[in-house]
């Protein structure tokens, strides 16, 4: 696990394997980093350069062999906001290149867990009010907790308010304090009305789902994206119809 969080930061997969062996090692000469890390002998000088370049190692002179040791990991801490930096530099121009590209009406499909995260930031760059229908508590699914903690905070933020009609499964499974976690505004679908598909509205979007269950994410999720700005207010619309019509037991 700790060698995929270093890949996933930048690391070469010998250069996580290489830092991590030092860390356990405290120092060690390329032999003995050759073993333990079960990397080539030949590779391993190639990758301490690397490491030294991005300041993860140091040489400890000896007699004999060159010895290495680890610099403190909060150094990875500096590595990343060393490639958010780069990245922050050519952000304007990428977000001027997909301004250019979003046409008023757009069609697309999200899949899986990283697909329903990429619905969550759309909901935060749209910075609108959301509306759900059939709503089934899925972004209560274990898997995007960490996640789902930034959105809510990032949504609080932003004042982005929530109005949930749930599916009447909600109502008979979930406790109201659990509830209002997602806003106060809600009522319930009536139980003949209920259905294994969603919907949710904000902004310019309309975000239709397959594979939602109650306080579960399906791993193949199908979220259907439609923007369109007369659509998501017909939808809007019907969503106020609907509320309407419904009721608040909880």
């Amino acid at each position: 696990m700790h060698q995929k969080i270093l890949t996933d930061l930048g690391l070469s997969p010998n250069e996580a394997k290489i830092y991590l062996s030092l860390l356990e090692l405290k120092s060690g000469g390329v032999g003995v980093i050759s073993s333990h890390a079960g990397i080539h002998r030949r590779n391993v000088y190639d990758t301490i350069s690397r490491l030294m370049k991005k300041g993860l190692i140091f040489p400890v002179l000896k007699k004999g062999e060159n010895q290495y040791s680890p610099v403190e990991p909060n150094k990875l801490l500096e590595v990343l906001r060393e490639k958010e930096l780069e990245l922050s530099k050519i952000l304007p121009e990428l977000e001027r290149q997909y301004q250019e590209r979003i046409n008023p009406q757009e069609a697309y499909i999200y899949k899986g867990i990283e697909g329903f995260k990429n619905y969550l930031k759309d909901i935060l760059k749209e910075n609108q009010d959301v509306y759900f229908i059939g709503a089934k508590l899925g972004w209560l699914d274990p898997r995007i907790n960490t996640y789902l903690t930034n959105f809510l905070k990032q949504a609080k933020e932003k004042k982005i308010k929530f109005h949930h009609l749930f599916d009447n499964e909600v109502k008979e499974k979930t406790d109201s304090k659990e509830l209002a976690k997602l806003g106060s505004d809600y009522k319930f679908i009536p139980k003949e009305f209920s259905t294994f598909s969603a919907a949710d509205i904000f902004g310019d979007y309309v975000v239709t789902f397959t594979g939602l269950n109650y306080k579960q994410i399906d791993e193949d999720v199908t979220l259907f994206v439609l923007r369109d700005k007369d659509l998501a207010e017909s939808y809007r619309t019907w969503w106020k119809f609907m509320y309407k019509n419904c009721n608040k037991s909880k």
